[in-house]
């Protein structure tokens, strides 16, 4: 029963509905009290045989009247408690979402995106079930089951009733021990179908990668074996699941045949009329839902405490980057000038004695653009990850026109920046709706310039629908250059301060890229540029170009500095240069 307890604070906010679903809830089992005892009376006085016409015609009136009572007020319940239910599951679903939302880039680390998924979907099904069938079946089993045998003692026999009624605290008891064993195997069921969740979509994101490597059948074996072990686990549930029916129905069998001997003899006896007999087995049957439910709620309460645990320890869990130091005076004016990296040392959290940077000392002036280039793993998207604040303990600081980042609101920091990461995201709409992602509001005539300014606007008109045409999933349907340059038009359109590029021109051909590059050097003067590249090309009339090895700087200085250094840079510029003529 704590998983009521844990849910209090919602049935503390609904309890306007919940007490007037209640309300509705023991008037109906009130209600249904009624046919039996019509039964009954109808029953000795046909024994009796002076029934007439119009007192059988009463009787039936009144059955019916009853069951038009019964009709509005499960109406009235099912719209409250149902309804309650329904509330429930949008305010965890909205609480979760909230909360994906606020979460950092180690919170994505630690947890796989079809674990997620399941913890927003079956978990909390689970949790809806308590606050719909839960409370429908712990309140109309006790009015029912306690009304009921009030109804047995008043207008029957109490002594029937308690010798019937025996067998009944042993079904409590099973159904206590058998709600154990449920809630350990129901955990262990919730966590398997997060893999088998979190699988699946790895292996529908993946499809194209399988497919080249030809790991299909592979693949498929992983995932059979997967279910397979999926299925063990939840056997175990519908073990312990399928041990309530059967005791339900051993604890009914045994009362129903307490009362036909006890109640048989009674009547023998002249202690009780055939009526009651009759009123006491149909009570017998308002009996067997509260019997039942006792296991059935057992079932739910179980179900949704394990996954009401699983949810509480996911939204438990606090971001690392928060605006808790946060000066919330500070505006976007505040930010127009120069960035500076003073880095001693930093290392990913997962691995703190390992640093990955170390010693990163620039300043890059207002609306200059900054290079960085370097062998893979050599340091240059952590930098970038720094900017973007997807880590905030490091040794050292970053400033913006002189205030380090962590102290600036992250709305206000990140509504600064435009970032074009490696790996593009593109969303399952048309290719308008993708541009404008940062910019809902904006004009088609705004992003028809921002794809014209990346090189895209020509590909769009050639396509089906033009900026109408649905991208697919992630943008399935376009090539990784048409994928890329979309990216960069969404940046451009943003008009941020600085623009962040990072190998975001890797898939595009050279004119393309210098095309591109010509547009972003008019378009963007007076706004700071960093590109982080493997192409020297992109970074060539940089400001500043950094050379960074084992994430220290190596190298500094302008293009041409560089090259007349002879080191990394220029050895990669004129391999680069080579690869160029022989691929021409």
């Amino acid at each position: 029963m704590g998983i009521f307890l844990k849910l209090g604070w919602f049935f503390k906010k609904e309890k306007k509905r919940y007490l007037i679903g209640v309300t509705f809830l023991a008037l109906t089992s009130i209600v249904n009290l009624v046919p039996p005892r019509i039964l009954g009376l109808m029953a000795d006085q046909l024994d009796q045989g002076h029934i007439s016409w119009l007192q059988y015609g009463g009787l039936i009136l009144a059955i019916i009247a009853a069951a038009l009572l019964l009709y509005g007020f499960r109406y009235f319940w099912r719209k409250q408690i149902w309804g309650g239910a329904a509330e429930l599951e949008r305010q965890l679903r909205s609480k979760l979402f909230k909360h994906f939302m606020v979460m950092d880039q180690t919170f994505y680390q630690r947890h796989r995106t079809g674990d997620l998924m399941a913890h927003a979907t079956n978990d909390v099904s689970a949790i809806q079930d308590v606050a719909g069938a839960g409370v429908l079946t712990l309140v109309d089993s006790l009015i029912m089951g306690v009304s009921t045998m009030i109804a047995m003692i008043i207008f029957v026999d109490w002594r029937l009733t308690i010798v019937a009624l025996l067998p009944l605290p042993f079904l409590a008891w099973g159904a206590w021990q058998l709600g154990n064993h449920l809630h350990d195997a129901f955990d262990e069921s919730q966590a398997a179908f997060s893999r088998l969740n979190n699988k699946t979509q790895e292996s529908v994101s993946g499809m194209k990668v399988i497919k080249t490597f030809g790991q299909g059948d592979e693949d498929t074996a992983a995932f059979d074996q997967m279910v397979d072990d999926t299925i063990k686990i939840n056997k175990k549930v519908f073990k312990w699941d399928a041990l309530f029916d059967p005791l339900g129905t051993i604890i009914i069998g045994l009362t129903y045949t307490i009362t036909i001997i006890y109640g048989g003899l009674l009547v023998v006896n002249k202690v009780l009329t055939i009526g009651q007999l009759v009123s006491f087995i149909a009570y017998i049957g308002n009996m067997v839902w509260p019997m039942f439910a006792i296991g059935y709620l057992f079932n739910i309460l179980e179900r949704g405490s394990a996954s009401y645990d699983r949810v509480e320890k996911l939204l438990d869990e606090q971001p690392q980057i928060t605006d808790q130091h946060a000066d919330e005076s500070l505006t976007a004016d505040d930010l127009a000038g120069d960035l500076n990296y003073q880095i001693n040392s930093f290392a990913y959290p997962d691995e703190p004695q390992l640093p990955v940077l170390h010693q990163i000392d620039f300043t890059l002036k207002k609306g200059q653009t900054l290079g960085l280039v370097g062998k893979v793993g050599s340091g240059k998207t952590t930098i970038i990850q720094l900017l973007l604040r997807e880590f905030d303990k490091y040794d050292g600081q970053i400033t913006l026109n002189g205030y380090d980042i962590r102290t600036i609101p992250l709305n206000v920091l990140l509504r600064q920046i435009s970032y074009v990461p490696q790996n593009n995201y593109l969303f399952s709409t048309t290719i308008q709706k993708n541009i404008a992602f940062s910019q809902a509001d904006a004009s088609e005539g705004a992003i028809i310039n921002a794809a014209k300014k990346s090189d895209l606007h020509e590909d769009i008109l050639q396509m089906p629908a033009g900026y109408k045409t649905l991208v697919g999933e992630n943008g399935v349907s376009l090539s990784g250059g048409q994928k890329q340059r979309m990216s960069i038009a969404r940046a451009l359109l943003k008009q941020s301060q600085i623009l962040v590029l990072d190998d975001a021109l890797s898939a595009v051909d050279a004119r393309t890229e210098m095309a591109i590059l010509q547009s972003l050097r008019k378009e963007r003067a007076g706004k700071t540029t960093m590109i982080a590249t493997h192409r020297l090309t992109s970074v060539m009339n940089a400001d500043l170009i950094l050379v960074l090895k084992d994430g220290a700087i190596v190298e500094r200085g302008r293009h041409e500095q560089l090259l007349a250094a002879d080191g990394w840079y220029a050895e990669m510029w004129r391999r680069q240069e080579l690869e160029e003529k022989v691929g021409e």
